[in-house]
């Protein structure tokens, strides 16, 4: 092998290394994103059901139900057009309530219910997170007559 063959390899060796690394690192950046839902598109099969995701929406009111003896929590986040079951087993948000912007971070089960690992609440009267905000502008829209 000529002195000239041992560098054109080296460098292929190189620049395999380099386009494996950024794959690599492409793919894992990709699985940890979290993508924004509402509803809507959690009902229309837009979310996906293999890997977690956030859901955004309203409580709806006379929705939330606790188990007795447990941290569980049941309820229905709603954008108004259309409404998601999401259980969750642990502390609530001190602002969690029926009527409120909640976004929760999780996945779907089988059943077609949100298995939620994290809920956030909205923090006072006047914000309300962009995403939940949008959803809820189209589902009422979708509402209209």
């Amino acid at each position: 092998m000529t002195p000239r063959q041992r560098r054109m390899g080296l460098i292929a060796a190189v620049l395999a290394g380099v386009v494996v690394s950024a794959a690599l690192a492409l793919r894992a950046f990709e699985q940890n994103l979290l993508y924004f839902f509402s509803p809507t598109q959690v009902v229309t099969g837009e979310a996906p059901t293999e890997r977690t995701f956030r859901l955004g929406g309203m409580v709806l009111d006379g929705s939330v139900e606790r188990e007795p003896g447990s941290l569980t929590v049941s309820f229905v986040v709603t954008d108004y057009a259309n409404s998601i079951p999401v259980r969750y087993t642990g502390v609530l948000p001190d602002l969690f309530k029926e009527g409120q912007g909640v976004v929760a971070r999780g996945r779907l089960d089988p059943a077609g219910h949100f298995a939620a690992e994290e809920v956030l609440a909205k923090h006072d009267e006047n914000y309300m997170p962009p995403e939940v905000a949008e959803a809820l502008e189209k589902g009422r829209a979708s509402q209209a007559p």
